[in-house]
């Protein structure tokens, strides 16, 4: 059984950083799919950035150049750094594993099995 629990979200000023934690178990993250997905109310959830089994990162074109997803195998967590934040960053941010060692090349919510409960993210200026 895989359990991921998200950690490291809160109230964060306009241009400042946070580092989100998703703590694995019931599963090795070094051989799969890793995610960071957001989503506010009433809008879908949509990919940040992922990782693959062999530790490439995509990144959404919102989160280029700004953002840095990374994985601590000898923990089984995975990160997300996220730099000059803006309230378009606010959302409630969820990690996501996939079943298999590749990413796909879009991050779709319906190709991730394994969610964690999701951590909240508020900007503000």
């Amino acid at each position: 059984q895989v359990h991921l629990v998200e950690s490291g979200g809160g109230s964060v000023q306009f241009g400042g950083s946070l580092r989100l934690s998703c703590g694995a178990s019931g599963d090795l993250i070094s051989y799969r799919c890793m995610a960071w997905f957001r989503q506010v109310p009433g809008k879908e959830r949509e990919g940040v950035a992922q990782i693959n089994g062999g530790g490439t990162p995509t990144y959404a074109d919102f989160v280029e150049g700004r953002s840095h997803i990374s994985k601590d195998i000898t923990k089984n967590i995975l990160y997300l750094q996220m730099n000059n934040l803006t309230a378009g960053d606010t959302a409630t941010y969820y990690c996501a594993q996939r079943s298999v060692w590749p990413c796909a090349t879009l991050m779709r919510p319906e190709d991730f099995g394994y969610w964690g409960q999701g951590t909240q993210v508020t900007v503000s200026s």
